[in-house]
C-alpha cells in the first residue's frame, strides 16, 4: 500500500477542472451565503462541513433546490447516535425530487435511463415517458390499497421497470424493497418475509450469460410463502403469459396520469436494504426518504461531479445497495444506465463496450472486475473510444495498487480514478471520490463531506498514519432509522455503537494519511493481529493474486486454545496451474517481501472456489467460525451464501485439525 511518506500523486486535476467541479461552485457560494471557508479547496471546506453540521447540510438542501412541502423546524432536533432526528417537522418526497428534470420542457424528451442487455442494444426511456409510468403504477398501487407505510418488493433484475416501480413505490408514500433474480427462493423470503410486503413485482426470468434462466417455479414459491401479498405483478421479460391470479405490468403502466407526489416526513421510510446475513438472518436496515435525498444529492451531485448531460452506469444488481445508489443519479438530471447480464459476457472486457455504446462519463464497478481484466489482458483504452468517461469509480473491496496502475495505463493517463468505501448500512460512502483533489496509488481521496472520518485504536485515540478502527462520530443523515423487527432497537445499537458507545464503528481497519487520504484495510473482524501486528485481508489478496496461478484467495486468522495463533491461506488456483513447492514458496516470499515476514501464513491449502455472499464479497468469518469447530448451520446462514458446498471443505478440514 502506498504509505504517507511517498505522497506523488498518480493523477492531478488541472486548473481547469478544479475550476469547473460542482463542489467548487458550491464552496464559493456556500461561503458568500453560509460562511464557509472561500480558500483552502476540499480539507478547509471538509472541516468546515463537519465543525458546523447542521449548516453544512441546510446549505446542501439549499444548493439542490429541495422541495420541503412543509417548512423543518430545526435542521438537526437530536444529534444522538443512533436516534438523531433530521429536518423535523418537514415534509417532501423522494420520486417528486427523482423525476423533477421532467417538468424541464427542453429535457423532458432527453433520456433518463438507458438499458441495455447482454446483446448490447441500448434502449433509451425519456424523462416525460418515466414520469407517465410511475403517475400510472402510483395510481393503481393507491387503487390496490397500497398506503403510506406499506411495503412494496421486486423480484427484478437492473430494468427499467424496476425503476418505476421504486419510485411509484415512492410516489405513494410506501417502503420499496427488492432483490435479484438470481437470489433463491430461501435467500429472498430471508429478506422479504421480515417485512411482510403487500405488493411483489416478479420476472418471468432472466438472461445472463448468454443463457435464459426461467423464475416461474421460484416466483410460484414466493407468493405461497408471502401470506401479506394483496397483489402479484408480472413482467415478461422471457415473453410469457401473466400467470393466473397476478397483474399484468402493461396494464398497470398504460394510462396517462398525473403523478401524486405524498409528501411524508423527512424521517419517514424509503426502502429496506439487506445486509449479507452470513451468520444469521439479514439485518432489514431502513432508511428514510429525506435522509437519502440530502446523502444522495450531496454524494452524486459534489463527489461524483454528475449533473445534466452526464451518463451515470455502474455495475450492479437490485439485491445490492449500489443499485439504489445508481437511480438516485436521476436527482441530478443525469442520465442513469442500466445494464442486466453478466459483467464478462461474451468477454471479460465487455463492460467497456457497454460503457462506449452509452456513452458513459462515470463508469462504476468492482475492484474485483478491474483485476479480472487486468488478469485477462484487457486493454480497454485501445479497443473502445472511452473519451466520454471522465471517472472511473470502484468498490465492494479495496482496489490493489496494480488496479490503479492498470486503470492509468490501459483506460487513460487523465483519468479520474475514485476508489469509494462505504456500505450498506448508510447506502453511501464515508471516504472516497473528490474531483478536485489528486489520486494517489492504493488509497481513497479523503473523508465525505458531513462525514467525521476518523481511525481510532482500542481505547478511542484518534490516529493519523496507523490503522485503526473506521468510526464516525457525527450523525449522517443516510444512517439507519431503525432495523426491522428491533422494537428496542438493540440489535442496531449492538451492529455499530457496542465498541464506542455513541460513535458509529462500521467494522472496517483503515489508515488516515498525513496528506488527508484515506487507506481502507479490510474487516476490523477479520483483522490479521499476529504478535500484536494487525493486517487487513485485503492487504494479503492484493500481494498474492497477482502471481498469473491464483485465482483468488481467502487468508484467516485463529486464535487457539494454547495461545498459538494458526493463519492459513486458501487458494484458488488458475486454471491449469498447481500448487507445488515452487508455488508455495514464491507466494511465502511474495507476502515477505511485499508485507510482512510476521504474516507469512502458515500453510497453503488449494480449495476448489473461495466462498462468496450473493452480493460478492469474500465469507472470512463464517469461514474463522467453521475453522474454530462452529457446526455449519449455525456458523452461516445457507440463503446468504453463493455456494453452499465450498463451505462443506472447511467444515471437514476442522474436523481433520481437531
Amino acid at each position: 500500500m502506498t504509505s504517507a511518506a511517498n505522497p506523488a500523486p498518480l493523477w492531478q486535476p488541472d486548473a481547469d477542472r478544479i475550476a469547473a467541479a460542482r463542489i467548487t461552485r458550491f464552496q464559493t457560494w456556500a461561503a458568500e451565503r453560509y460562511g464557509a471557508p472561500a480558500d483552502g479547496g476540499y480539507p478547509a471546506l471538509h472541516r468546515w462541513s463537519v465543525d458546523e453540521l447542521e449548516t453544512f447540510w441546510k446549505a446542501v438542501a439549499d444548493w439542490f433546490d429541495v422541495r420541503f412541502s412543509t417548512p423543518y423546524e430545526r435542521i438537526l432536533g437530536e444529534s444522538t447516535m443512533p436516534g438523531a432526528q433530521w429536518f423535523t417537522g418537514a415534509t417532501l418526497n423522494y420520486a417528486e425530487h427523482a423525476l423533477r428534470t421532467a417538468e424541464d420542457p427542453a429535457r423532458a424528451h432527453e433520456p433518463a435511463l438507458i438499458h441495455m442487455d447482454e446483446a448490447h442494444e441500448p434502449t433509451p426511456v425519456s424523462w416525460s415517458e418515466l414520469r407517465r409510468q410511475v403517475g400510472s403504477l402510483a395510481a393503481e398501487l393507491r387503487a390496490l390499497g397500497v398506503r403510506p407505510g406499506d411495503r412494496v418488493s421486486g423480484y427484478l433484475p437492473n430494468i427499467p421497470q424496476a425503476v418505476t416501480a421504486l419510485l411509484a413505490t415512492a410516489a405513494v408514500g410506501a417502503v420499496w424493497t427488492s432483490c435479484a433474480p438470481d437470489f433463491g427462493a430461501r435467500s429472498v423470503l430471508d429478506r422479504f418475509q421480515q417485512v411482510e410486503p403487500v405488493v411483489l413485482f416478479t420476472v418471468d426470468g432472466y438472461r445472463y450469460g448468454g443463457k435464459e434462466h426461467d423464475r416461474r417455479d421460484t416466483v410460484a414459491e414466493l407468493r405461497r410463502e408471502l401470506p401479506t401479498l394483496r397483489a402479484v405483478v408480472h413482467i415478461p421479460l422471457l415473453g410469457t403469459p401473466t400467470p393466473e391470479g397476478a397483474l399484468s405490468w402493461s396494464d398497470l403502466t398504460s394510462s396517462d396520469t398525473e403523478p401524486v407526489f405524498e409528501q411524508v416526513p423527512f424521517d419517514h421510510p424509503l426502502w429496506v436494504l439487506y445486509s449479507s446475513g452470513t451468520t444469521g438472518l439479514p439485518k432489514a436496515i431502513v432508511q428514510s426518504q429525506g435522509g437519502i435525498l440530502l446523502e444522495h444529492f450531496k454524494q452524486l451531485g459534489l463527489h461524483c461531479d454528475l449533473g445534466p448531460g452526464d451518463r451515470f452506469f455502474w455495475y450492479t444488481s437490485t439485491g445490492w445497495m449500489m443499485w439504489n445508489f445508481l437511480v438516485s443519479g436521476l436527482l441530478t438530471g443525469t442520465t442513469v444506465i442500466l445494464y442486466d447480464g453478466s459483467p464478462g459476457y461474451p468477454e471479460t472486457g465487455a463492460q467497456w463496450a457497454i460503457a462506449e455504446r452509452t456513452g458513459a462519463t462515470l463508469f462504476g464497478t468492482s475492484a474485483a472486475y478491474v483485476m479480472a481484466c487486468r488478469k485477462a489482458g484487457v486493454h480497454p483504452g485501445r479497443d473502445h473510444d472511452l473519451s466520454r468517461i471522465q471517472c472511473v469509480a470502484t468498490t465492494g473491496s479495496p482496489l490493489p495498487p496494480d488496479g490503479f496502475r492498470w486503470l492509468h495505463d490501459e483506460v487513460r493517463e487523465d483519468l479520474w480514478i475514485a476508489s469509494v468505501s462505504g456500505g450498506t448500512d448508510v447506502c453511501s460512502c464515508f471516504a472516497g471520490a473528490v474531483p478536485t483533489l489528486p489520486v494517489h496509488i492504493g488509497e481513497l481521496q479523503a473523508p465525505c463531506l458531513g462525514t467525521d472520518l476518523q481511525a481510532w485504536d482500542p481505547h478511542g485515540k484518534p490516529l493519523t498514519g496507523e490503522v485503526g478502527e473506521l468510526v464516525v462520530t457525527n450523525p449522517m443523515p443516510s444512517m439507519p432509522i431503525h432495523f426491522w423487527n428491533d422494537p428496542d432497537g438493540s440489535r442496531y445499537r449492538d451492529s455499530y455503537f457496542e465498541m464506542y458507545p455513541g460513535v458509529w464503528r462500521h467494522g472496517d481497519w483503515i489508515t488516515l494519511t498525513d496528506h488527508g487520504s484515506v487507506i481502507i484495510h479490510g474487516r476490523s473482524d477479520s483483522t490479521l493481529n499476529r504478535q500484536g501486528v494487525r493486517m487487513g485481508s485485503a492487504d494479503i489478496y492484493e500481494a498474492v493474486e497477482r502471481l498469473p496461478e491464483i485465482r483468488e484467495s481467502l487468508v484467516i486468522g485463529l486464535e487457539e486454545a494454547d495461545g498459538g495463533y494458526w493463519m492459513p491461506l486458501f487458494v484458488h488456483l488458475a486454471p491449469g496451474a498447481t500448487l507445488d513447492d515452487d508455488l508455495r514458496d514464491r507466494i511465502k516470499r511474495t507476502i515477505r517481501e511485499q508485507l510482512s515476514p510476521r504474516h507469512v501464513p502458515d500453510d497453503i491449502i488449494e480449495v476448489p472456489g473461495i466462498p462468496h455472499t450473493l452480493t460478492g464479497k469474500r465469507i472470512e468469518v463464517p469461514v474463522k467460525r467453521l475453522l474454530q469447530g462452529t457446526a455449519l448451520t449455525k456458523a452461516v446462514n445457507p440463503g446468504s451464501v453463493d455456494n453452499i458446498d465450498l463451505l462443506r471443505f472447511y467444515e471437514d478440514l476442522a474436523r481433520t485439525r481437531s
